[in-house]
């Protein structure tokens, strides 16, 4: 079966490629301007998904069964500085894959964010009403419409602070093992609650999803944390001085960022839990495979 990924050298598009080619899978990867390093017979295609004709083209010479458009400008300050762009990429993008997914009827897995939520109650369900605060969560969930409008059958997978190795700008759990590896301090919110969710699990979801075809709304992400409880079991784990994490609140990064960030936007992963096998929910066995995927890079390095 041929699936097509869009945004393959992003921080969970490379790991999907992997997790597809691992599983047996066709996969034609899309990407813009960095590729990922995959082993394994993968068809990458250099291309701007808003070019609906070349994107099209490819489609038709490939009719995937399955399109996972995970590509995104998910820079926050950038959205709101560079909105035109932000919409070119998240809102025209995804038009495209709409227009294109209809013409060989694949089902399309749209990744989304828990950024759709205003953050004043946290333990968002699927069924919440989404009201985004800033114009990065506005434009992803115009793209969460029209996915719902075109006709397909359809996935919208909704993930929380994306953090593993292998994308093309590093994480944050990436940046704090980093920085403490150094003895160098760092701040940690203490009034901002996300659903931290490991690359290479929310791969695994998807790559579950591709198979079982859920329709609908997904959350697949972790479990409820501060930044700063995070990041202390991020220290924890790798042995590196939770001391040099200085605890911070919200209010002190208001004039250092240019969007808005929700206070609370954890998500409610039942749904999902009760559907898909990969356990995306466990911290604890997520920090032992960054863990152990930090180590055999410093080891390959």
């Amino acid at each position: 079966m041929v699936v097509l990924v869009t945004g393959s050298g992003g921080l969970l598009g490379a790991k999907l490629v992997r997790e597809l080619v691992g599983r047996g899978y066709e996969v034609v990867a899309i990407y813009r301007s960095s590729k990922p390093l995959v082993e394994g017979d993968v068809d990458f295609v250099r291309l701007d998904i808003t070019d609906w004709v070349r994107l099209e083209d490819l489609v038709l010479k490939k009719k995937p069964e399955v399109i996972i458009h995970a590509a995104a400008y998910t820079d926050v300050d950038g959205c709101e500085i560079y909105r035109e762009k932000a919409w070119r990429v998240n809102v025209e993008g995804t038009k495209s894959i709409v227009r294109v997914s209809r013409v060989v009827n694949a089902h399309l897995v749209y990744i989304s964010t828990d950024y759709i939520f205003d953050g004043e109650k946290g333990l968002y369900r699927e069924d919440d009403i989404p009201s985004p605060i800033n114009y990065y969560g506005l434009t992803k969930l115009v793209g969460e419409e029209l996915v719902k409008s075109s006709g397909l059958l359809y996935t919208i997978v909704r993930p929380s602070a994306i953090y593993g190795l292998g994308g093309s700008k590093k994480s944050f759990a990436e940046f704090v093992v980093e920085q403490l590896s150094s003895n160098k301090k760092i701040k940690a919110i203490v009034d901002q609650y996300v659903s931290p969710t490991l690359n290479t699990l929310l791969a695994e979801a998807v790559a579950e999803i591709v198979n079982l075809r859920p329709l609908g709304i997904l959350h697949v992400a972790g479990p409820v944390l501060s930044r700063y409880e995070f990041a202390t079991k991020i220290a924890r784990k790798l042995d590196l001085p939770v001391d040099l994490i200085e605890k911070a609140k919200l209010d002190d990064f208001r004039d250092k960022w240019v969007a808005k960030r929700p206070r609370n936007s954890s998500l409610d992963t039942s749904k999902a839990r009760s559907i898909l096998r990969t356990p995306f929910y466990d911290i604890e066995y997520a920090l032992e495979l960054f863990s152990e995927e930090w180590k055999n890079r410093i080891v390959s390095s």
